[in-house]
């Protein structure tokens, strides 16, 4: 089992920036992979970023060059560091791990005003 809790959700204005925490209850350096899914209301959840436990990494085409995902293996911790925001990133975002299971956190709301 892994608990995940996010944070670092907001509202924020075009063109800014957010960090984004995933916070889990265990070592996440033995979690195969761990990602941010993100859903927007109407829409299907779908993959932002994802890293693997080696550090592959692996972006939606929609937030290329505007997102970086990273952790922190010594705190347990995932980030989104999300740039250059806009009005479409809007959506609730989730952090997902892949181990002998399928872990989710409980979402953190992000908005961009425009």
């Amino acid at each position: 089992q892994v608990q995940l809790v996010e944070s670092g959700g907001g509202l924020v204005q075009a063109g800014g920036s957010l960090r984004l925490s995933c916070a889990a209850s265990r070592s996440i350096f033995i979690i195969n992979a761990m990602g941010w899914y993100r859903q927007a209301p109407g829409n299907q959840r779908e993959l932002v970023a994802e890293i693997t436990r080696d550090g592959t990494t692996d972006y939606a085409d929609s937030v290329k060059g505007r997102v970086t995902i990273s952790r922190d293996n010594a705190k347990n911790t995932v980030y989104l560091q999300m740039n250059s925001l806009k009005p479409e990133d809007t959506a609730v975002y989730y952090c997902n791990a892949k181990h002998t299971g399928e872990y989710w956190g409980q979402g953190t709301q992000v908005t961009v005003s425009s």
